[in-house]
């Protein structure tokens, strides 16, 4: 048997002034051809387990790309058509079957709307009888097209997303076993009008808890895979919103019926997917009652994992005018500031603006620089192993990286985007974060399998930027309407 395995995962943040060129999709652009073996075996990935599954059945691979970009706005045009071109030109060659690691929520500048749903119709197009597995991310904005063009979709089932592998194993093993002429599985998916906050999607808690459980429950005997997606919010595009994929084994009737189980569930509980916030003083007046630490400060409306600039600093500058000391702040992407600091050199002291280099004109914001000074306490290449359960085993590459330290903070300033998922990407860089009293994470969930293990505390920071819960601030003008809750009233 022939397998091609191929990645092609971003989720588009519309609202985003961040592009997403091709050099977005890895250390220098996609890892390609036989580089896609050598970066992904062995990750906790779903093309990590599409290579781990052709490996055991000894089948011929062919990898013709693998490219993983961090949330930003919509993908350059031309760095997706190369993608797709790759992809295609080795489905043309022939193989028995396709398994793709997709993120499910693709927006591309000037092109479709639907980046993995054209992907896949142009695959189905050059041979329809490829039987095609999907595995997608629980923030997929699932779409018609997407589904009828492939034949299994898997999702995963945890947010913080600590599922990955066992996704793409779920999504490749069934395709395997109807490839064997096991089973012949059969694909039903449905959405709901709910824009759901990412702060309430939290798969330990609440109600998305009880809505990916009710999945869980269901997935079983003929039920070969049911997913229950949160979709993406900041996507401003007519699939945007929840939606389910059930995967049953021939039985239509029963995909239905459970897919209108799970839907079902989350309309009636979408009141609990809605994030009310705090202003940002309260939160950081709290903030300072704490003695010991460390306190986790999230500085969730600038996630670079949502699309974030990564740059916004009233977080870390009403910190500062509230006396509180022994930060730690990390990573501010900041090429600018990096390249001032670096040039200074190891151990001087340097006075410098720090951030809001970048301007959101989707949310009518110019960026606000910190002025601060400090020193160059070190200086690396930004590159670490992840050690922990999100993107195990991954190099991660943050660009040239310095820690400043100032009288009252520590600030890791990073050359490329980078989401603190992991304690790399403080600790390769020389800051322990145990020893901190305060950690600002620019960060929304992912923060939590690591940082919330030692923190004392963890308080949720309503600062500025393109990944704020607040939906009054974004101008949305493509999603279907009426939505919830941005028009409450069809459903009073």
């Amino acid at each position: 048997m022939k397998f091609l395995v191929a990645q092609m995962e971003h989720e588009t943040n519309t609202f985003s002034p961040i592009p997403t060129p091709w050099e977005s999709f890895g250390p220098n652009g996609p890892y390609v051809g036989d580089e896609v073996v050598r970066a992904m075996s062995g990750t906790k990935t779903p093309i990590g387990a599409f290579i781990e599954l052709a490996n055991k059945l000894n089948a011929d691979i062919s990898t013709p790309v693998a490219g993983l970009a961090l949330p930003s706005g919509p993908v350059d045009l031309a760095a997706y058509e190369k993608i797709c071109d790759l992809i295609c030109a080795e489905a043309k060659l022939g193989c028995d079957a396709i398994f793709l690691d997709l993120h499910g929520a693709m927006v591309v500048k000037n092109g479709p709307l639907d980046g993995e749903g054209n992907l896949l119709h142009r695959l189905k197009d050059i041979n329809p009888e490829v039987p095609i597995a999907v595995s997608l991310d629980l923030h997929a904005n699932v779409t018609d097209l997407m589904v009828k063009n492939c034949d299994v979709i898997a999702g995963y089932k945890t947010y913080p997303h600590i599922d990955m592998f066992e996704t793409g194993f779920l999504a490749g093993s069934i395709l395997i076993d109807a490839l064997k002429g096991k089973i012949k599985p059969v694909m039903v998916w449905k959405n709901s009008p709910i824009l759901a906050h990412t702060l309430k999607m939290d798969t330990d808690k609440g109600a998305m808890r009880e809505y990916v459980g009710l999945a869980k429950k269901l997935e079983t005997g003929e039920v070969l895979a049911a997913s229950a997606f949160g979709g993406f919010p900041m996507a401003d595009i007519p699939s945007a919103g929840m939606s389910s994929v059930v995967v049953t084994n021939g039985d239509k009737e029963l995909g239905e019926t459970t897919c209108n189980k799970i839907m079902n569930l989350a309309w009636e509980n979408r009141t609990r997917f809605i994030w009310r916030d705090i202003p940002l003083k309260t939160a950081l007046s709290k903030a300072a009652k704490f003695e010991k630490g460390p306190v986790l400060l999230i500085d969730h409306s600038d996630n670079c994992a949502s699309g974030g600039t990564q740059d916004t600093m009233d977080v870390l500058k009403i910190a500062l005018d509230y006396n509180l000391d022994q930060i730690g702040v990390g990573p501010v992407r900041d090429p600018e500031a990096v390249k001032t600091l670096i040039q200074a050199g190891k151990g001087n002291e340097v006075s410098l603006k720090i951030g809001g280099k970048v301007d959101m004109p989707a949310i009518k914001k110019k960026g606000e620089p910190l002025q601060l000074t400090g020193f160059v306490k070190n200086i690396t290449s930004g590159e670490y192993i992840v050690t922990g359960p999100q993107f195990t085993g991954m190099k991660m590459f943050m660009g040239n990286t310095v820690l400043f330290e100032t009288d009252r903070a520590e600030i890791v300033i990073t050359e490329k985007l980078q989401e603190p998922w992991d304690l790399g990407v403080f600790t390769s860089v020389g800051l322990n974060p145990t020893k901190k009293r305060y950690l600002i994470l620019k960060s929304r969930m992912y923060f939590k399998p690591i940082f919330s293990t030692m923190a004392t505390e963890i308080i949720y920071c309503n600062g500025s930027g393109v990944t704020s819960s607040d939906w009054k601030l974004f101008d949305y003008k493509n999603i279907r309407r009426p939505m919830y809750p941005l028009d409450e009233s069809p459903w009073n």
